[in-house]
């Protein structure tokens, strides 16, 4: 059977932007057979993330993420439907997921490397579960429960930066459902900033590319910053955690300002940002969300619980069609996307 795959075209460099044409589309033979253990599965959705651009280069800098090959299919979170199985678990007619979809039409894979989900959490939309009720849910949600430290009734106010992404579209309801009095969030359009007072529940926004950062932050978090939900590193940070009150927390969740340049993971803090965290005591700790994998059960139908109950709303920018997976992922990584940025492959679920 003839089917679509995208591969590695090109690495961008340690230090320079991915582009579109880093990928490239080209025609695979999917074998007619599966064997004992696998499925075959047709491509709905898929997922573009910015801790991707780590796999663009030879060298992901992180143990626990591997490199995309050169003319090698490309993987990542991915959402299909069982056509054919010869595994115990999954029957025709399943929807499964996997982090490690590969960017094709229709692919085979071992039936234990898929896990199976009840569309019923997510009303039906299973894109959803690629971010809200996925690992950007997942990622948001044990994030602040388990470096967020938030107690309901104390006055806490959270700022979130790339506010209008994936996480933290996310995070920023969160922070409230979880008890933060004030939450704003940090992005880079003023429609972005629009969505997340009006949409989201954010009390005030703050577009980075318009105006003062700092004396906005004064202004917006008028008792300091005791949350600091960050996406993005960079200057941005430095600015916030410079309003950061006595024992306050980061989460940091990602550093995207920073993953087109050859600096570790986390990127270390200007030595006066440095001295500011010291000296007042902010925690700043790496959090991999994969290392919770016992709370993801119960996450998940946390996420699920708020969704239906309308408190927690849910954006995603969808982009068609397996050709412009490349285009989705420079226009993600340029803050192109609102929400949770996904490819949408095949609508077609019946089969």
């Amino acid at each position: 059977m003839i089917i679509q795959r995208v591969v590695l075209n090109s690495r961008p460099g340690k230090n320079g932007n991915p582009v579109a044409e880093n990928f490239r589309i080209e025609e695979d033979n999917l074998p007619d057979n599966i064997n004992e253990g696998q499925v075959q599965v047709r491509t709905l959705y898929l997922s573009v993330d910015p801790y991707m651009r780590c796999r663009m280069n030879e060298d992901t800098g992180s143990d626990y993420i591997t490199p995309w090959q050169l003319s090698q299919v490309v993987d990542g979170g991915g959402i299909g439907i069982v056509e054919e199985s010869k595994h115990v678990h999954f029957t025709k007619g399943d929807f499964v997921t996997s982090f490690y979809w590969p960017w094709q039409t229709k692919v085979i894979l071992n039936g234990n490397s898929l896990e199976k989900v009840d569309p019923q959490l997510a009303n039906g939309h299973l894109s959803y579960f690629l971010g809200a009720i996925g690992m950007p849910g997942l990622t948001s949600l044990i994030g602040i429960q388990e470096k967020g430290h938030i107690t309901a009734g104390s006055n806490q106010t959270m700022v979130v930066s790339g506010a209008a992404g994936a996480c933290g579209s996310l995070a920023g309801q969160i922070g409230h459902l979880m008890g933060c009095s004030r939450v704003v969030g940090i992005c880079g359009t003023q429609e972005k900033c629009h969505l997340l007072t009006s949409e989201l529940g954010f009390d005030a926004a703050i577009n980075y590319k318009k105006g003062n950062v700092a004396e906005q932050l004064c202004e917006f978090c008028p008792a300091g910053v005791d949350v600091y939900f960050d996406n993005v590193g960079g200057d941005i940070s430095d600015t916030v955690i410079s309003q950061m009150n006595q024992n306050s927390h980061i989460i940091l969740c990602g550093q995207i300002s920073q993953y087109n340049k050859d600096v570790p993971y986390p990127p270390p803090l200007p030595p006066a940002v440095e001295a500011i965290q010291k000296e007042r005591n902010i925690t700043r700790e790496r959090f991999l969300v994969l290392n919770y994998k016992d709370e993801f059960e119960s996450g998940i139908l946390q996420l699920s619980q708020w969704f239906k109950e309308g408190k927690l709303k849910i954006k995603e920018t969808v982009v068609n069609g397996l050709e412009n997976m490349g285009v989705a992922f420079q226009s993600m990584m340029t803050g192109g996307n609102i929400g949770k940025q996904i490819v949408c492959i095949s609508e077609e679920t019946s089969l």
